[in-house]
């Protein structure tokens, strides 16, 4: 089955519509640099705030910005009372420290739970706001009745916003779970044994359709350029034969992703 990640997505955002109605919600989002990537995906951040009604400001930077400069800015964004949630999309330029920029986020205004006292939090346990690709994947398996406990999950990358995360609550609930990053040279020793496959290396065709075992449930982050197109980690045409689920990159798990960003601004605002 291929899951439609536009089409839930519709269904989620109608739901957090009438949710948002009536609390002012405002979503702040802070660019630095020039990234195509992170562009297309800040602006599908505002189309679902707007088919969301929450309004949705972008605050773009250049990536010669001077480094106090750009926390003083990010300060008072974030202690403005008409921001109900904070972003700074990743990645960020190389000369940026990533810990200490994230960190200025106030934790009741951080969406993406990627802030240290955020991520402690969450780390410890308190999954009552969830990382929005935890998020997204928790939808999904409780939504197709895929159960955890016990099984053989394979992450394919270790970063911040999929890998890290996703590694600590497979584990909370109780999965075998493998995480791969880019120093292992032979990966299909643990994709061949995943019952629940989930990318997000950004490294397009990584995982073909001969290095995971039929039935496996597979959910593709990844997202980079091959040929001049949009490519998921995941050879969809030779994977998606042996998957008894499978995601495409585009249309998959980014538009679960951006409105669960919305969702946790609701609970945020609510709380």
């Amino acid at each position: 089955m291929i899951i439609n990640g536009r089409e839930l997505s519709e269904e989620i955002l109608l739901k957090l519509k009438k949710k948002a109605k009536g609390l002012n919600l405002k979503l702040a989002v802070v660019l630095i640099g020039e990234n195509k990537a992170s562009e297309i995906f800040t602006k599908k951040k505002e189309e679902a705030c707007e088919k969301a009604g929450i309004d949705f400001e972008l605050f773009k930077f250049s990536s010669k910005v001077k480094k106090e400069k750009l926390k003083k800015e990010i300060l008072k964004i974030a202690k403005n009372p008409k921001v109900s949630g904070l972003i700074i999309q990743l990645p960020l330029p190389s000369k940026i420290k990533e810990e200490e920029i994230l960190n200025l986020i106030p934790p009741k205004k951080d969406v993406d739970i990627l802030s240290g006292k955020s991520l402690k939090k969450f780390s410890q346990g308190d999954f009552d706001i969830l990382p929005p690709t935890v998020g997204a994947v928790s939808f999904l398996l409780k939504k197709f009745k895929i159960k955890i406990k016990g099984k053989n999950v394979v992450l394919v990358g270790a970063g911040r916003l999929v890998g890290k995360p996703l590694s600590i609550w497979f584990l909370k609930n109780k999965a075998n779970v493998t995480v791969v990053n880019k120093l292992v040279k032979n990966i299909s020793f643990f994709t061949k044994k995943a019952d629940i496959l989930i990318s997000g290396a950004g490294e397009p065709n990584l995982i073909k359709g001969n290095i995971v075992k039929k039935g496996v449930f597979v959910l593709d982050f990844g997202s980079g350029k091959l040929k001049g197109k949009i490519k998921g980690d995941v050879d969809f045409k030779s994977v998606s034969k042996k998957a008894s689920y499978i995601s495409p990159v585009p249309g998959g798990m980014g538009p679960l992703t951006v409105v669960m960003v919305l969702e946790n601004l609701i609970k945020m605002k609510k709380r």
